[in-house]
Parts: C-alpha cells; structure tokens; sequence
C-alpha cells in the first residue's frame, strides 16, 4: 500500500480583519429596525407613537453596539486546516476545519473555505459553534476533481454571538500547495492482484531453470561441453580442478512504464450514463491511475520499476529501482504529468528509452493512435523496441467512437458517422495486428477498462516467464 504520508500537512493561523471596518449588523437587527418604523404609522396620529418607534431603534442599537463588544478581537481566534488522507481522483478526502478562541463568549461562526476549481466546484459554506476555549472542529469531504498541483486559498469565517445583532469578518491566510494524486487503487481487487503476483512469483522460485539466466546459483566441477567463459577461476585455484559457475534465470525483472503525453491523451471520457462529467477524466488521468496500480503490483512481485512520461520532450523520468521510496517516487512523478497541446514524439522516446534500458525489460507503453492516413509514428517506434524488449502496447479506446460505429443509422447523416467510425475502428485493428505479427501483446480498451486489463496481462507476462 502508499504510504499515508502523501497527505498534505496541517496549516495553522491566526485571523486577520478583512478591510478597515471588518464588521456589521445582521439581517436579525436590520429586520428588528425594521419593525420600529411600524411604529411611524400611528405616529401620525399620535406623537409618542414616533418617539417610540426612535426610542425603539435606539434600544436595538444600544443592544448590537453591546452584543459587538463582547465578540472577540479578530486576532483571538485561530483556525487549522488538515487533511485525513492524500487528495486522490475517483476518492473522496476528508477536510477538518478547527477554530478556538480565548474569550467568554460563544460564537456562531459561518466558514468558507477558498479551494480551487481542481479540488470543488464551488466553496461551500459551513456553520459552526465554538464554545470558550474549547477547540470545535468540522469535517466535509471533497472529490477532487484534476490531478497535479493545486493552490487551497485563506478561510473566510463571519462570527457573531447567540444573540446575533452584530457579526466580524475574518480570514485566516491558510494558503498551501495540494497536490492530487491519480486514482490509488486499493480495496479487495487489488489485494487479489497482488496475492496472484506473489502465487507465481513462487512457482517461479519452484520451477526456475539453471543454466539460462545470468543470476549466479551455484558452483560445481567442470564438465565437457561447459562454456570457459563460466569458468571460475578462484575456485578453481583453490580446489585445484576446473570450476564453473551455475546460472539461473533472473527472479527480478526490469518493468518500464511510458505514458504519452501528446494531445490525443487531452481527450475526455463521456460517463456511462452518456453524460460528461463536468470536468471529466482525461485519457492520461486514467493512464497515470493504471501506471500506479502496476508499479504497485511490479514492486510487490520483486521487480524493479521505471517510468517514463513524454511529450515533444520527456516530462518526468524514474530509473527503474525497487522499495517503497521508489513507489513514492513514481507517484508524485505522475501526479505532475500534464497533457501538452501539440503531438508527442514518439520515436525520441523510443531512442532515449533503449539508451536508458540496453539490457530486455518489458515495457507497458499507454498511448492513442493518431487517425491519419500514414502509419502513426508510436507504431514505428513500438516496432524498434520489439528487437529488444517485450512491448505491451495498449491503445486507449474512445468510447463515443465505439457507440457510433456499432449504432443502426436512421438517417443518411448518422450513416456517414458510422461508416467513418467503423473505418476508423477497423483502421486500429489493422495497425494492432500488424504490431501483434511483430511480436508485441496488444490492448484495444475503453479507459475504464485499462487497469484491471494491464494487471492481468502483467500476470501472464509473469507466469509464462517471457521477459
């Protein structure tokens, strides 16, 4: 599991007024002045009607000037903001908002808290009670809404007595960076993935053959046949008689992960329901969720995991390594990912990967194909690493295009969108067959799908030793 320590720390201030004169009446004395000028009407007809209705105002003034006093100074109260675990998408996250003060009064306090449009959609406002040096707290979950960094802003709070005739205006500067994290996948699916990963990783262990690999095993006495380059020669000294060495096939495996982050991964999923939701998750959201799940399941199963996310440049870059640290790594090297306008180059990425990797590795490589007439470039360059490593390519489907293709056209337009979409779909399945002639394993999956899929097929890569 990540560590919990990705939550963003605690934050902690004292207020500050908001403007000069940060204080006013509320709507409960305007409304009680109010009802004084009820008095106005008879007061044509009797004049201590009117001096009622002014000694009336008079006295609700007296009361607001009165119930302001006993508030406390803004600088009295202190208000903290923490978070009960990491910002994640597809997660809900917990916000505590605590507020104290050192006075004998007991506030009804009104809290806003200024997040950012990646957090919430909009600040909601939230009611609390603090009683005299008591610390009262509030808890209200988000769900994040985008990935990477974002920017929480002050605490706003208005705060008046029980008697509410006069309320302050403050604001705490509680401003902190928030980095959203992709979706962790945790819960029972993932523990069966990784109880399978540590399944064959012992059969493995069982049924390992000596004598392929390049992972020492054992020594033993030198028979004909037996390559000199084996031979140990300190041993052989020491015994008196040819040594060789015995290998055995590599337990532990280099996994590279390659994210395209050119504009195809831009686009947005539509929901089930056919709805966008709102913001939506972009096509590299999802592929950056699928990259956490399997560096997970890899490191668990004693591989060593690299990452690699590139545009017309390379963005973020993890050698491949193992532990915890290393996860830590490759997950806030994915929540900095970012989309770029322009198209990725491929083949850049293709040469500086075989120059970081000169020894076989399986490499997971997410990305789209662009619909033109020539031969995409990530097909080439997917081509050239085959010589060397093992591909899993995975293509992310677009689902409306998926729908439109398989859809019965009612009219000539909807017929003209279904021919294209099926030219376009059978376009993909050409291109996928021409990488599967070639040797690489292929996917062609909606984005929902996309984890639970790359697991699965980590896991046969595994089980059938082809790395």
């Amino acid at each position: 599991m990540i560590s919990s320590s990705l939550h963003p720390e605690p934050v902690r201030a004292v207020c500050q007024p908001r403007g000069r004169f940060a204080f006013g009446l509320t709507p409960r004395t305007i409304w009680l002045l109010a009802a004084g000028l009820l008095l106005a009407l008879p007061g044509f007809f009797h004049a201590w009607w009117g001096l009622g209705m002014i000694e009336w105002d008079a006295l609700v003034l007296l009361a607001a000037i009165l119930d302001g006093m006993r508030l406390p100074a803004v600088q009295r109260i202190t208000i903290e903001r923490s978070w009960s675990n990491a910002p994640s998408l597809d997660s809900e996250t917990e916000i505590q908002l605590a507020v104290e003060h050192g006075r004998e009064t007991t506030l009804e306090c009104h809290l806003v808290d200024d997040l950012p449009d990646a957090l919430v959609a909009a600040p909601a406002t939230h009611f609390l009670r603090v009683f005299p040096r008591v610390r009262a707290t509030l808890r209200y979950k988000i769900e994040p809404r985008e990935r990477g960094d974002a920017r929480a802003g002050a605490v706003y709070i208005r705060y008046a007595s029980p008697l509410g005739l006069v309320e302050r205006w403050a604001m705490a500067p509680l401003e902190q960076t928030v980095r959203v994290y992709p979706a962790l996948r945790q819960g029972e699916d993932q523990e069966i993935f990784l109880a399978r990963g540590r399944q064959i990783e012992l059969q493995l262990r069982q049924v390992r053959e000596r004598g392929l690999g390049r992972d020492f095993e054992s020594l033993r006495e030198y028979l004909e046949g037996d390559d000199l380059r084996d031979v140990c020669w300190t041993a052989t000294a020491r015994r008196g008689q040819l040594i060789t060495r015995r290998y055995q096939t590599e337990r532990s495996q280099a996994v590279w992960i390659v994210l395209d982050a050119g504009r195809l991964l831009q686009g947005r999923i539509l929901k089930g329901d056919g709805n966008v939701d709102r913001r939506g998750h972009s096509k590299l959201d999802y592929a950056c969720s699928t990259a956490v799940a399997l560096a997970q399941l890899a490191l668990y199963s004693g591989d060593r995991v690299g990452l690699l996310v590139y545009g017309q440049h390379v963005q973020q870059r993890v050698l491949p390594a193992r532990g915890p640290a290393h996860l830590r790594q490759i997950v806030e090297a994915l929540a900095q990912a970012r989309a770029e306008t322009s198209e990725a180059d491929h083949l850049r990425a293709t040469a500086t990967l075989n120059r970081w990797q000169p020894r076989r590795a399986l490499i997971l490589w997410i990305t789209d194909l662009a619909e033109t007439a020539m031969r995409p470039e990530v097909i080439d360059g997917a081509m050239q690493l085959l010589h060397r490593h093992v591909v899993l390519f995975v293509a992310m489907a677009q689902p409306d295009v998926k729908a439109i293709a398989n859809a019965r056209p009612r009219n000539v337009e909807e017929m003209f969108r279904a021919s294209a979409a099926q030219e376009l779909t059978t376009r993909r399945e050409l291109l996928l067959a021409r990488l599967r002639e070639q040797g690489a394993l292929t996917l062609d999956l909606d984005p929902a799908q996309l984890t639970s899929a790359v697991l699965n097929q980590y896991l046969k890569v595994k089980e059938r030793a082809m790395v």
